[in-house]
């Protein structure tokens, strides 16, 4: 007797076979649930992570028919190994990353900034960091502040505090200001920089240099004037050159130590 298949479903209607494509270092791929496209930056666990033009990285489960490759569905698989090994996926701080870590609860301690431009920077770079390692950062609005913040804060062996200032340079107001609050568990870093803006390479940004500002001139007006960009709108200017830092390498070395010694220091013995 001839046995006849119970799958009744029309062959238009099955589900079709798609390609199954090597997660090849260096392939751009997006995920259609997200809509979050990049190229792979490492394979490994059952997983793929794809970093964006922004330096931004998501990992994702490599499931059938789970991305679009141009426009088509595929299955993405494992590299061969005449591909090489896919190279460990990295934060935009150059820190390696951690694949599906979820963010720590926050801890007592907190990262000071000057203000939202140096906090929306230190987000973008160093975001993926902080939230691993549970870390706030907040801004100050102004150097002046510092003493009422630090007295409100009060600084603890379980809740250290950190602050990055611009233009820390001896003998000035800030660098007084900030002697008068370092402690055990409060420490005030400072980067050369007039402004934030200044800690972005040039190169990044496609200038030769940042402009000389004389002395008196609001500094932001002065530099967008002198390099032809709006003056009345540095707001937006400054989102311009947000979007040019992708990570660390965007930015000046003086300022990533900086940053890299406050983490440290909210985030070692007796910080957590």
């Amino acid at each position: 007797m001839r046995q006849y298949s119970a799958d009744l479903t029309p062959p238009w209607k099955k589900p079709q076979p798609v390609p199954e494509v090597p997660a090849d270092p260096g392939l751009v791929v997006e995920e259609p649930g997200t809509g979050f496209c990049g190229a792979v930056i490492g394979c490994e666990a059952g997983t793929v992570t794809l970093e964006d033009r922004f330096g931004k990285h998501r990992v994702f489960p490599m499931e059938p028919r789970g991305f679009l490759l141009e426009g088509r569905v595929v299955t993405l698989v494992r590299p061969s190994s005449s591909s090489g090994p896919a190279r460990p996926s990295r934060t935009a701080s150059g820190s390696v990353a951690v694949p599906g870590a979820r963010a720590r609860v926050a801890r007592a301690g907190r990262i000071y900034v000057e203000g939202r431009h140096d906090a929306e920077l230190v987000e973008k770079v160093w975001g993926d960091d902080l939230r691993v390692e549970g870390v706030v950062v907040e801004y100050l609005g102004g150097v002046d502040d510092l003493p009422s913040i630090v007295a409100d804060f009060a600084p603890g062996p379980d809740a250290r505090l950190g602050v990055l200032v611009d233009h820390l340079v001896p003998g000035s107001k800030e660098s007084r200001i900030a002697e008068s609050v370092t402690s055990e568990h409060a420490l005030v870093v400072g980067h050369p920089y007039i402004d934030i803006w200044e800690a972005v390479k040039p190169a990044s940004l496609g200038i030769e240099g940042w402009p000389r500002v004389p002395h008196g001139q609001d500094w932001k007006t002065g530099v967008c004037r002198a390099l032809g960009w709006p003056p009345e709108n540095t707001g937006a200017v400054w989102q311009a050159i947000l979007a040019r830092v992708n990570s660390y390498k965007d930015l000046e070395p003086a300022l990533l130590g900086r940053v890299e010694e406050l983490i440290d220091f909210v985030t070692g013995s007796g910080g957590a």
